[in-house]
């Protein structure tokens, strides 16, 4: 694998050219995360080089974890002027959202000239926006990336919210609100929900939230808060040693355990053999290297998707479905 880097500083490389390169597809890393992104994607033979946080290939697109968002019918137009740019994007559809890594008045003044896009925070619960939205970048003060398509809904990926500073006992309830509108569906009145790993309730808290009955497994304690919640029950117990025989049916299996992946992965396995649950939202956390190979596992189990979310850390979150294939937004 070869790569160069536009803008660059995770490497130190002085920027290169890319205005006049074939352009396949692009890649949105996550900030930091921008030789995970590179690794994965170059072991499926793809050569990238940098524009910002913007992976550029000449090559189709492939499927990628760790990328916020793929644009997948890049086009290089010339820009004739900041009014022309905004022209040609509009004439192709109304909605554009722009990634600027530099050039960034120039940028702004070409926004400035597009229909105006909603940058409320969302209030959970919530679907995921439901308009079709471009991308586009400038590579150089004279040359425009631009793609008509993408796979997120979400400006550069991120899903923003009107957050709850009082309520949850961590910050870990942003994921699992992430992971629940990415899904555009989320635990209802009558149905159970599994929290492994529960401790001190985040995620807990959330499922409680939205009505559900939540059963609590950790050996430490819960936010003594979370566990008065109605509908709460904890149990002081291994999340791992837990016989899902012994358990009900399960809708909703929650876990954001810290747990080498290769061991949640054979948890994750157990529970869909048993068929004791309908769904699951699983954060596969990495400690030291990433464990790519551990992740394609996770992807190729029937009924999964793996995908890095905005509120992830060195983490992806995998989610499954009995029944079809989740689309995760």
């Amino acid at each position: 694998m070869t790569s160069q880097h536009t803008g660059m500083a995770h490497d130190g490389t002085p920027p290169s050219d890319v205005a006049d390169m074939q352009v396949g597809a692009a890649y949105l890393a996550p900030l930091g995360f921008e030789e995970v992104l590179e690794h994965e994607l170059g072991r499926q033979g793809v050569d990238v080089r940098w524009h910002g946080r913007l992976a550029l290939t000449a090559q189709a697109p492939v499927r990628s974890a760790w990328a916020l968002e793929t644009w997948t019918a890049p086009q290089v137009r010339d820009v004739p002027s900041i009014k022309g740019a905004a022209r040609d994007l509009r004439a192709i559809q109304r909605n554009w959202a722009g990634y600027a890594p530099d050039l960034h008045r120039r940028s702004a003044l070409i926004a400035q000239n597009l229909p105006p896009l909603s940058a409320r925070p969302l209030v959970f619960p919530s679907l995921p926006p439901q308009g079709h939205l471009g991308a586009w970048t400038l590579l150089s003060a004279q040359r425009m990336l631009l793609s008509a398509s993408k796979t997120s809904p979400f400006v550069n990926g991120e899903v923003h919210f009107v957050e709850d500073r009082e309520g949850p006992p961590s910050r870990a309830y942003l994921k699992l609100w992430e992971a629940f509108t990415r899904l555009g569906q989320w635990p209802r009145a009558g149905e159970t929900c599994l929290d492994l790993g529960a401790s001190p309730g985040g995620w807990t808290w959330v499922a409680a939230q939205c009505g559900a009955d939540v059963i609590a497994i950790d050996r430490a304690d819960l936010d003594p808060r979370v566990a008065a919640l109605p509908g709460v029950t904890t149990r002081r117990e291994s999340a791992f040693g837990l016989d899902p025989a012994t358990m009900p049916q399960v809708d909703w299996l929650l876990s954001d355990i810290i747990a080498y992946p290769a061991r949640l992965l054979t948890l994750a396995r157990r529970w869909i053999d048993s068929g004791r649950v309908a769904r699951m939202v699983l954060t596969i956390k990495f400690q030291g290297g990433t464990d790519h190979d551990t992740a394609d596992q996770f992807a190729a189990l029937p009924g999964g998707v793996v995908r890095h979310l905005w509120h992830n850390k060195h983490e992806l979150t995998f989610f499954w479905m009995r029944e079809g294939t989740p689309h995760v937004a």
